[in-house]
């Protein structure tokens, strides 16, 4: 998101809300180093929550492809930056997406894109895994879906416990992940092993 994109008047009405934060902290708006902070916060959040704007349907239908493949993919170590809707801190991590074609499949870059989507949004990580599977099952009536995300979350680590080396761990299945356990256990697997 480069500065053509930011819209100038939420930004405006953005960074007079971040002043006011700024001054009701005790903080002088004046000061040198405090005098852009509004306006940059103001772009950053629009940035972060940009996920509003984007069509995750969309995104994987621009690819699909028809094949005969029947086996798993596996897009893993996807990288996750979101804001926890409670505390608007940043939660981050990975996720591992896995879909089981049933005559269609997606180009493999739009499963990051589609992660991306929904986690620049104010987000709870247990919606995140569940919007991500929904939109897969969705879009490619797959045989079935896996979606695992582990994520740190600063509202728990800068704040409240502050356990410093917590890690979230939620998963979503449809289909033969949820029927076949032979299927899912392989995902797992797959997930944790260091093929590369």
């Amino acid at each position: 998101m480069d500065d053509k994109i930011y819209d100038d008047k939420i930004t405006e009405a953005l960074s007079k809300n971040f002043k006011d934060v700024i001054d009701g902290l005790g903080e002088d708006v004046n000061r040198e180093g405090l005098v852009k902070t509004p306006e940059r916060v103001a772009k950053a959040m629009q940035f972060l929550t940009q996920g509003y704007d984007q069509n995750p349907d969309d995104i994987i239908g621009q690819a699909i492809f028809h094949e005969e493949y029947s086996e798993m993919v596996i897009v893993k170590d996807i990288e996750v930056y979101s804001l926890c809707e409670h505390h608007m801190l940043p939660f981050f991590g990975k996720a591992h997406v896995a879909y089981i074609p049933d005559g269609k499949i997606v180009g493999l870059s739009k499963i990051p894109r589609v992660v991306d989507a929904y986690s620049r949004r104010l987000q709870v990580q247990e919606r995140l895994t569940i919007e991500i599977r929904d939109c897969i099952e969705r879009t490619l009536s797959p045989q079935g879906v896996a979606v695992v995300i582990e994520a740190s979350h600063m509202c728990m680590q800068m704040r409240g416990v502050q356990k410093q080396n917590s890690v979230t761990t939620t998963s979503a299945f449809t289909g033969l992940f949820l029927s076949n356990p032979s299927t899912r256990k392989e995902f797992i697997n797959l997930i944790q092993a260091k093929l590369h």
